[in-house]
């Protein structure tokens, strides 16, 4: 995925609150925008951003003249000095299609179809794969010529030491889709739990200790054979893609 190199900006971090909001300034000044000024931007990330960002950390954004926004800018990326973070969750998942399409994940080759946000009950699925086309309004479950992986995303941005660790809060909602991809595979379908890494300055994944029950259906989930996947992307002011395979540490 690449960024449009005319939107981009370069700031530096003042402080991070109200979940969303970022405020900085400039690197330089930008169109009607002053580097002295303080300027907030759209943080698109609902997490608690432990160990992605401090004061004076690097902040790449990108600029929208539209006038329906009301904050122009969209925070993308934060550098520690060592890594980009990519802390836009938003493009987690144009990310994972993308790497779908081009055949980035090995473990994931075998199904030539796939279709994102599909409905299973009362709940969305990131991605189903298939050996056969999907119709999103008539899913064949019970046909055995389908075979099915479900395909849920997380993006990881928590680093404990050399790893990154998942969740980085407690997540009521990531422990659901846990047991939803569980049942999955009990009635006899391919379940996938994949972990975007979304820094490189780690070296593995493994679950965090801050959600308990999280770590607890997580193990559980592996046991019954859920595949758990962690790749990592790479990142650079132009450009983030799937990189490499990290080893699961459980």
């Amino acid at each position: 995925m690449q960024f449009k190199e005319n939107e981009l900006v370069l700031g530096t971090i003042i402080e991070r609150y109200k979940r969303f909001l970022l405020d900085f300034k400039l690197d330089k000044n930008f169109k009607e925008y002053k580097s002295k000024d303080v300027l907030t931007a759209h943080l698109a990330n609902t997490g608690s951003m432990k160990t992605c960002w401090e004061p004076d950390w690097k902040v790449l954004m990108t600029h929208s003249d539209d006038p329906k926004r009301k904050l122009k800018f969209s925070a993308q990326m934060i550098s520690n000095g060592d890594s980009w973070i990519m802390v836009n969750t938003g493009l987690t998942n144009k990310i994972v299609q993308e790497g779908l399409e081009l055949g980035k994940f090995k473990e994931l080759k075998d199904y030539e179809y796939f279709k994102s946000e599909v409905k299973i009950g009362k709940s969305r699925i990131d991605f189903l794969l298939s050996n056969k086309e999907i119709d999103k309004k008539d899913l064949q479950l019970e046909d055995a010529s389908f075979k099915y992986n479900f395909v849920e995303v997380k993006n990881v941005t928590l680093k404990i030491g050399e790893q990154a660790q998942f969740p980085d809060a407690v997540s009521t909602r990531g422990q659901k889709h846990l047991e939803e991809l569980m049942a999955l595979k009990e009635q006899g379908h391919e379940a996938t739990m994949l972990y975007i890494i979304s820094r490189e300055d780690v070296k593995s994944f493994n679950v965090s200790d801050i959600d308990k029950e999280y770590k607890r259906l997580l193990i559980k989930a592996k046991e019954v054979g859920v595949q758990i996947l962690a790749y990592q992307l790479s990142l650079n002011e132009n450009e983030i893609a799937i990189a490499k395979k990290l080893k699961v540490v459980l």
